[in-house]
């Protein structure tokens, strides 16, 4: 058999990557990107899934595409369970939901060949000169909020920008655009960072850290440890979260280029080095010339308002992060709050859903685990909770006792609700509870129905389940639009 080929020397996209020999794994978005990008520089590709795509599907379509490619496409358990036989290669690039203790890549690293996911690919395949330089983003949640707040503020400095990586365009679409970017704002999973080694971002930020991903990661630690790899090898400014210790911890862990700079966000007035809050003011004590003794202001808590609601205290934290990283760039103070004024949530992240009779409904379906409810929960005074779903083995009793003094009464859903119902009973033990063991497509209707009985006006009734929604839904958003749904019917029939 042919020698196994070093790819250390594939380091821009005119490198030498015709002839390699290399397996893909999955045939998702990012695996699809890979394989095509891998193909059209004359490398030969074989891809590999478990699952057999059905006729039709988006998935047969791809692997359609990349056969006419000569990509070889294999599909089935048998395919994906271990290394070709036969077949001699030099590299394996994974899609980030894989584990590394899959057979396939666990074989792979047995065996010495080099695994790469598809964000260190993407990084490899920049142009060798004039690249756009990267703006990374990692946390728990919150990630995609922030990168698209980044995008919209680089927009708004007449850049040409967008978002990519673990949200919208696959990331490898972004560095092989025909019209090169100026800056590309990319969010990084801690799957995606666990397969990435060389990326050298201009700037970045973690966002925050809770348990999350544990079986994918084996332990927290692990978990950490692959969230810090966002800050290796960052040129000019490492972000963390100034309320989440364990970020600015990763950061002083990282190895960093000679002269990048520790610069906290925080909810606080900020001290020397950080953006925060002065007033209703979001300030920048970081990028400016004596910030000894000066800030400047970049935007105002007015500017992150929706349909005239004030932005909770977390999305305050992402536009402060990604101001942070803006101006870590070079960018004007205007042009962030253009940005942040500018920018649109996507849906199910903490949207206006409607108002009746003095109560609003509001949409946080994204929040599926506690973590992310804990930030929708902090936001109002008094709510009437919407919660439940699958908890994944998260621990809510935490979350429970934190918010237990907010709660106007609870309406639980889906299959944990049993261990929600629980811990309010131990620490809110007079709060009305509705416990629908509904699973029907009119289950959410009844859901807003008894939350807005138990509400009065001045109350918000929160859809932050805590939990996944899989037990129920198709996805988080599916959750959310029958949520939206039932309270446009709320409002049509008065009730």
């Amino acid at each position: 058999m042919t020698a196994r080929r070093d790819v250390a020397d594939l380091t821009h996209r005119d490198a030498a990557w015709s002839g390699l020999r290399v397996l893909v794994a999955g045939l998702g978005i990012s695996g699809f990107a890979a394989a095509d990008a891998l193909a059209e520089r004359g490398a030969q590709v074989v891809l590999v899934d478990a699952a057999v795509p059905a006729p039709d599907s988006a998935a047969a379509g791809r692997a359609q595409i990349l056969e006419v490619l000569d990509v070889e496409v294999r599909t089935g358990a048998e395919a994906a369970a271990a290394l070709p036989g036969g077949r001699e290669l030099d590299l394996v690039v994974t899609s980030p939901g894989w584990r590394p203790d899959q057979p396939l890549l666990a074989a792979a690293a047995a065996a010495g060949i080099p695994v790469w996911g598809e964000v260190e690919l993407a990084w490899r395949m920049r142009a060798r000169e004039g690249a756009a330089p990267w703006l990374t983003i990692t946390g728990t949640n919150g990630k995609t909020t922030t990168v698209q707040m980044l995008a919209a503020i680089l927009r708004a400095a007449g850049l040409r920008a967008t978002s990519a990586g673990n949200v919208g365009t696959p990331i490898l679409e972004a560095v092989l655009h025909p019209e090169p970017y100026d800056v590309i704002a990319v969010e990084l999973s801690s799957f995606q960072l666990h397969w990435s080694s060389s990326l050298r971002p201009l700037a970045s930020v973690c966002l925050n850290i809770a348990p999350d991903h544990i079986d994918w990661h084996g332990s927290l630690a692990d978990y950490e440890k692959d969230k810090g790899k966002v800050y290796a090898n960052t040129e000019i400014a490492c972000v963390y979260n100034v309320q989440d210790p364990a970020t600015e911890r990763l950061v002083e862990q990282a190895e960093v280029i000679e002269g990048c700079r520790a610069i906290g966000f925080t909810l606080g007035v900020p001290a020397r080095s950080m953006v925060g809050l002065v007033d209703d003011i979001l300030a920048d004590r970081a990028f400016v010339e004596d910030r000894a003794t000066s800030a400047v202001p970049v935007a105002s808590l007015g500017d992150l308002e929706q349909n005239g609601i004030p932005a909770a205290p977390h999305v305050v934290a992402n536009a402060l992060a990604a101001a942070a990283l803006a101006r870590a760039y070079g960018v004007h103070p205007h042009a962030v709050a253009a940005g942040l004024r500018d920018f649109v949530p996507e849906p199910h992240r903490v949207a206006y859903a409607g108002e009746v009779a003095g109560v609003r409904f509001v949409d946080d379906s994204k929040a599926t685990n506690p973590h992310a409810a804990s930030a929708s929960l902090a936001a109002y005074e008094h709510i009437v909770w919407i919660a439940g779903g699958l908890l994944k083995g998260a621990e809510i009793d935490d979350l429970v006792e934190r918010f237990a003094g907010r709660l106007r009464g609870a309406v639980l859903i889906g299959a944990d609700r049993a261990r929600i119902a629980e811990s309010l009973a131990r620490h809110a033990p007079d709060l009305p509870v509705v416990d629908l063991a509904d699973t029907d497509t009119g289950a959410m209707d009844r859901a807003v129905v008894a939350a807005a009985r138990l509400a009065q006006p001045g109350d918000v009734v929160l859809l932050a389940p805590a939990a996944a929604s899989m037990d129920m839904f198709a996805n988080y958003g599916a959750r959310g639009d029958a949520f939206t749904a039932a309270v446009a019917r709320l409002t049509s029939s008065g009730e």
